[in-house]
């Protein structure tokens, strides 16, 4: 079981058992003993939750090996800083607020007539509460303003269109992407608002994508708004060995030397149809995704209680019988020595729900994030997807794709500094 999944596994079980005082295994107490969780229950799990930290400096950044929160923000800015020296400045106040927030701790006292140095969202203590900030760059920060286009990432572009996007320039691309996760709502809001105070001079924000992880349903790996269980096969974030081979960006040509520790990352906003999709069969609708929708398990595993952690298996199928060719995961990775390359991502992916649109019917999708060394890694697969069985119930409507930077690795280190200097 990977480190990721043992996680999950663990918070649920974890959960279970604080949210209902007393209680046990199902069926051990009387209905006498039981009693349902109330306000200060659920205050004081938050709070006592809301104390992890997730360790900022480091080789790699946080918020990508780290297991997914329950709450995230994603934020994309389109840099306003008038030189070099002012874009160094506004990553040094970008990493001074992150390594803050990440850690927690209480914001400097204010006289009552000055502006207030926090806005108490959390209270008079910032609690940490898993908070991860992890920052990437577009292509677009490597044109002619601040003399970065020889230290490009090789592989860094714009995000173009593939088959059957619809993508919107409201909400794709940027110069910079600020992902932030927590495990609460009101931790990211936060943070997002702090950010926006102490960096206003330098970026300005360009679009935003909040999303939110379900709680497991009811064990395993959470669900996405079609129902099924989403990123079930992903690398071992805790292999460092796997690590390095499919997400981190080694040493060496033809990346710069300053890419050494970070990853490309890619952000797609995928509309779904729900309407649509609640209408299909079941049995087809697992036929379009090559899993069984309760389970969560490939298709060759018929048990409602068969575990998600089954792989599947094609080497007896070469017809798609059984997991059709076009079904979404057999194109993801079809498990050919072809295909073997271009098969390897780090999913963590969350839901979105927005306004409705101007005909009232419903916005919600999926906010698909994912991390690998090399970006053609992504673009080969989501080229394979181009004829998948669940195009006509999706519609990529934005996103782009960034380079995640290599971490900081301590207090007098910076985001970005060796790209800068």
């Amino acid at each position: 079981m990977s480190g990721m999944r043992a996680f999950q596994r663990r918070s649920f079980l974890q959960g279970v058992a604080g949210g209902v005082a007393g209680a046990v295994v199902a069926g051990s107490v009387t209905p006498c003993m039981a009693r349902a969780a109330t306000e200060d229950d659920y205050n004081l799990e938050a709070t006592r939750e809301g104390a992890r930290s997730v360790p900022f400096y480091g080789v790699n950044q946080a918020g990508i090996g780290t297991a997914p929160q329950t709450a995230a923000s994603f934020l994309a800015f389109d840099v306003t800083a008038a030189n070099r020296g002012e874009l160094t400045a506004l990553f040094r106040a970008l990493t001074a607020r992150a390594a803050f927030l990440s850690a927690g701790g209480t914001p400097p006292p204010t006289p009552a007539t000055s502006a207030p140095s926090d806005d108490r969202l959390l209270g008079p203590t910032v609690l940490p509460d898993d908070l991860t900030v992890t920052v990437a760059v577009g292509a677009s920060l490597f044109d002619g303003r601040y003399g970065l286009a020889p230290s490009k990432p090789a592989q860094l572009e714009t995000m173009h269109a593939f088959a059957h996007d619809n993508l919107d320039p409201a909400i794709s691309d940027g110069d910079l992407l600020v992902q932030l996760c927590a495990g609460h709502r009101d931790t990211v809001g936060h943070a997002m608002l702090d950010i926006l105070a102490h960096t206003g001079g330098g970026m300005r924000l360009r679009w935003r994508i909040d999303g939110f992880r379900f709680p497991p349903r009811p064990v395993g790996i959470p669900r996405d708004w079609m129902g099924f269980k989403d990123g079930i096969a992903n690398p071992d974030t805790t292999n460092t060995a796997q690590m390095n081979q499919q997400v981190w960006v080694q040493p060496g040509a033809p990346e710069p030397p300053w890419t050494a520790g970070g990853t490309y990352q890619v952000v797609r906003i995928i509309r779904m149809f729900l309407d649509k999709w609640n209408v299909v069969p079941v049995d087809q609708q697992e036929r379009i995704f090559g899993r069984r929708k309760l389970s969560g398990a490939p298709l060759y595993a018929t048990s409602p209680t068969a575990t998600d952690l089954l792989d599947p298996v094609y080497t007896n199928d070469p017809e798609g019988v059984l997991t059709p060719l076009n079904c979404h995961i057999r194109l993801a990775n079809p498990q050919t020595p072809q295909t073997a390359a271009t098969s390897a991502i780090l999913r963590r992916s969350f839901q979105y729900d927005r306004s409705p649109d101007v005909q009232g019917n419903p916005d919600m999708g999926h906010v698909f994030c994912c991390f690998q060394q090399q970006l053609a890694t992504y673009i080969a697969m989501q080229t394979r997807l181009e004829d998948e069985m669940l195009v006509p119930f999706i519609s990529p409507v934005g996103g782009g794709y960034f380079f995640a930077l290599p971490g900081v690795s301590d207090a007098q280190d910076y985001y970005g500094r060796a790209l800068l200097t």
